[in-house]
C-alpha cells in the first residue's frame, strides 16, 4: 500500500506540473507553425521582389537562402524560450555546438565564404560559359557552398565554391565576343599565297565574323610535315562554334579543289644497296672468323692427347 501510495503521489504531482506546462506547450507549438508559416511567406515575397527587380539570380538565391536560414534560427530560439529554457544556458549551448561544428566542417564553411566571394566579386553569373577545376560548363546555379555546371555532354557538375576561388577561372562569355585561331597546314611545294588568298575569301563570305578587326591568315610555323598556317577571327558568342566549324570543313574542300595538298605526317624509308668490294670483304671476313675457329677447334684437340699421353706415362713410372 505504502508502494501504491508513492505512485499515487508522484503521478499527481507529474500530472500537476504537465497541466502547468501544457498552455507554454501548446503556445511554443503555435509560435513554431505560425512562425515557418510567416517565414514562407517572407521569403516568397523576397523571391517575388529579385524577380520584378530582375537581379542576378545567384545574388537572389543567395539572399534568400540567408534570410530563410536567420529566421529558422531566430524562431528556433523563441520557441526554446517559451518552453522554459533560460536565455544564458541557449546560447552558452549554442556557442559550444558552433564551436564544435566549425570544427568539424572547416572544408564547408570555406566553401561558404567562397560563396560569398562570387557573390560579391561576380566572375560569372547564370548562364555563362566557363572553365574551372578541369571542368567546362554553363553556369546553371550558385548556391551558398557549391557551383553547379551543365558540361556539353549534358552532364552536371558539382564543383565546392571554396575550390572554385581559390583556382582560375576562365569566363568565356562576360566579353560577348571570342576569337578562334584555326591551325591548317599545307605542303612545302603549294603556294602559300594562294593558300592565303582561298582562306581570307572564306572568312570574308562569312557575314557572321567580324570586319573589324579583320580576320588574318599567318605563317606560324615550318613543321615537320606541313607549313602551318593560323586562321584568326572574330565571332559573337552565339555565332562562334558555326563559324568555326564551317571554316574547317569548307577550307579542306577549297584547298584541295585549289590544287593545295593538305600532308599528313609521314616518314621516308631509304635502302642501300651493298657494293660488290663490300660483299667481298663481307665474305673474306666470315672466312678468317671460320679460320680462327677451326684452329682453336684443333688446338684444343692437341691439348686432350698431350693430357692423354702424360697419363699413360705417369701409370707406367708407377707400375
Amino acid at each position: 500500500m505504502k508502494y501504491l501510495d508513492n505512485w499515487e503521489n508522484y503521478a499527481q504531482e507529474y500530472s500537476d506540473k504537465f497541466i502547468e506546462f501544457l498552455p507554454s506547450l501548446l503556445f511554443a507549438l503555435f509560435l513554431l507553425i505560425f512562425g515557418l508559416w510567416i517565414i514562407n511567406i517572407f521569403v516568397k515575397y523576397i523571391r517575388k521582389y529579385f524577380d520584378k527587380k530582375d537581379y542576378d539570380p545567384t545574388l537572389e538565391n543567395f539572399a534568400v537562402s540567408i534570410t530563410n536560414w536567420t529566421l529558422k534560427i531566430i524562431l528556433f530560439v523563441l520557441v526554446i524560450t517559451k518552453l522554459g529554457v533560460e536565455t544564458t544556458s541557449l546560447v552558452a549551448i549554442i556557442g559550444a555546438a558552433g564551436l564544435a561544428i566549425g570544427l568539424a566542417l572547416q572544408g564547408s564553411l570555406s566553401n561558404f565564404a567562397g560563396g560569398v566571394l562570387i557573390i560579391i566579386l561576380k566572375p560569372f553569373k547564370v548562364g555563362d560559359y566557363i572553365e574551372a577545376q578541369g571542368v567546362s560548363g554553363t553556369v546553371k546555379e550558385t548556391t551558398l557552398f557549391y557551383t553547379k555546371l551543365t558540361t556539353f555532354g549534358n552532364q552536371l557538375a558539382v564543383i565546392p565554391n571554396g575550390q572554385l576561388t581559390n583556382d582560375n577561372i576562365i569566363n568565356y562569355t562576360v566579353e560577348g565576343k571570342r576569337k578562334d585561331a584555326i591551325t591548317i597546314g599545307i605542303s612545302y611545294d603549294s603556294d602559300i599565297k594562294l593558300a592565303k588568298d582561298i582562306l581570307i575569301n572564306l572568312m570574308t563570305e562569312q557575314k557572321q565574323i567580324f570586319v573589324d578587326p579583320a580576320p588574318q591568315v599567318v605563317v606560324t610555323e615550318l613543321a615537320d610535315s606541313a607549313v602551318n598556317l593560323s586562321v584568326r577571327f572574330w565571332a559573337t558568342n552565339e555565332d562562334f562554334w558555326d563559324c568555326h566549324w564551317y571554316t574547317i570543313e569548307e577550307a579542306k574542300i577549297r584547298l584541295e579543289a585549289a590544287g593545295v595538298g593538305i600532308p599528313f605526317p609521314q616518314r621516308d624509308v631509304h635502302f642501300y644497296n651493298h657494293s660488290e668490294n663490300s660483299k667481298d670483304e663481307y665474305n673474306e671476313g666470315r672466312e678468317e672468323n671460320n679460320k680462327e675457329f677451326n684452329r682453336e677447334g684443333i688446338k684444343e684437340e692437341n691439348d686432350e692427347g698431350n693430357d692423354e699421353g702424360n697419363d699413360e706415362n705417369n701409370k707406367e713410372e708407377i707400375s
